[in-house]
């Protein structure tokens, strides 16, 4: 089971103190929370990819390339490629050169973003979502597995013997997963791939993401790719923590009411009784995260949303201490005792380099390869 967080990358004001980030200075202080998931036990470090105010994370690669230098361990990956509105080729490229960077701690998550404007900002007709996703993916695949490249289709100029460089580490490419928040045919393309499905399961309601992830295991079944209980699945959810319970909900009760993704809607109340907000205790964050698996079956990542809404450095610093020490170890220990053996643990580099070469030996945990 893999433990992280991801950014959205927002520069809001701080409610409390009405003082307003630099661009320079929230994207220096994201650098700082990567490197600080990494010292504290964490696996996934993972960025959006936004192109309109008020997020700044417009070039996931660029960010995730220099972290890679700064740390040893952690995995780098999006909680957005922009698959519909960026060019496949691109795509390729850039990832497999941050694969190398990086030594293969690498990963990224497909998505069709939530701006509108985005699309004609890039030439694209938002209408042609779901068509775009489904060809520019089908190319991206082929870019990464073949040496040679003849293709045409309807969203761009043809390739006659293209060769996308470098090629992927090892031979291998980057993990994929698909995230997505309302659209079955997402769900679809990752079960007929045999790739990740991720349900950024921060907004409600709970009876809609358990219809996504049960479409997505059937189908990958489906598509033979192993029993419903083996897709590889990831979810995200958001926690604020404080040692007291009404510690934590007086704290961060103005953040909530201020933040851009959720803000000027439900109470928070009614927000945490209806997502996987958890405002309150380590204790009480590990007892919600351990109802997911409940609701939604054995799954392979986790990943949190802890620092948005104007929250200031110096808090999501002690928000990630609380995590690494208080909170991921109890759950690390508790899912993995809860997972049965047939169900694989999440793909890495190494572990999917072994399989690949046949040098996997029989039993060995794609966890254990990765070591």
């Amino acid at each position: 089971m893999q433990f992280g967080i991801f950014t959205v990358g927002d520069v809001t004001s701080d409610p409390t103190t009405k003082t307003v980030p630099t661009e320079a200075e929230r994207i220096k202080a994201m650098v700082t929370i990567a490197e600080k998931a990494e010292e504290v036990g964490l696996d996934v470090f993972a960025s959006g990819e936004h192109h309109n105010r008020p997020f700044v994370p417009s070039s996931p690669t660029t960010m995730l390339g220099y972290i890679a230098a700064r740390t040893s361990r952690i995995i780098l990956s999006t909680a957005t490629t922009l698959i519909t509105t960026n060019d496949p080729v691109k795509i390729a490229e850039d990832y497999a050169m941050l694969q190398h960077l990086a030594d293969g701690r690498v990963d990224l998550m497909m998505g069709r973003g939530n701006t509108g404007p985005v699309y004609p900002w890039f030439g694209k007709d938002i209408r042609q979502g779901i068509p775009l996703a489904v060809e520019n993916y089908q190319l991206l695949r082929r870019l990464w597995r073949e040496d040679v490249v003849d293709w045409e289709g309807r969203f761009r100029t043809p390739l006659e013997s293209f060769t996308s460089t470098p090629r992927p580490l090892d031979g291998v490419p980057p993990f994929v997963w698909h995230g997505s928040i309302r659209s079955p045919e997402i769900a679809e393309q990752a079960a007929y791939y045999g790739d990740g499905f991720f349900a950024n399961h921060i907004f409600w309601p709970t009876n809609h993401f358990q219809r996504l992830i049960d479409l997505y295991r059937r189908r990958f079944e489906h598509y033979g790719h192993g029993s419903a209980d083996q897709a590889i699945v990831g979810l995200g959810g958001q926690v604020f923590m404080r040692k007291r319970s009404q510690d934590a909900v007086a704290e961060f009760r103005p953040y909530f009411d201020n933040a851009p993704v959720y803000g000027n809607g439900p109470s928070l109340e009614e927000f945490t009784e209806g997502t996987p907000l958890t405002v309150g205790s380590p204790q009480e964050v590990i007892d919600k995260t351990l109802t997911f698996r409940e609701k939604f079956g054995d799954y392979q990542r986790q990943l949190f949303l802890m620092d948005h809404a104007g929250l200031p450095l110096k808090t999501v610093l002690e928000q990630l201490d609380l995590l690494g020490e208080e909170v991921v170890p109890v759950l690390r220990a508790e899912f993995d005792r809860l997972r049965p053996a047939h169900v694989p643990e999440a793909p890495t580099h190494a572990g999917l380099r072994a399989a690949a070469t046949g040098t996997l030996e029989e039993g060995t945990d794609l966890v254990e390869a990765a070591r």
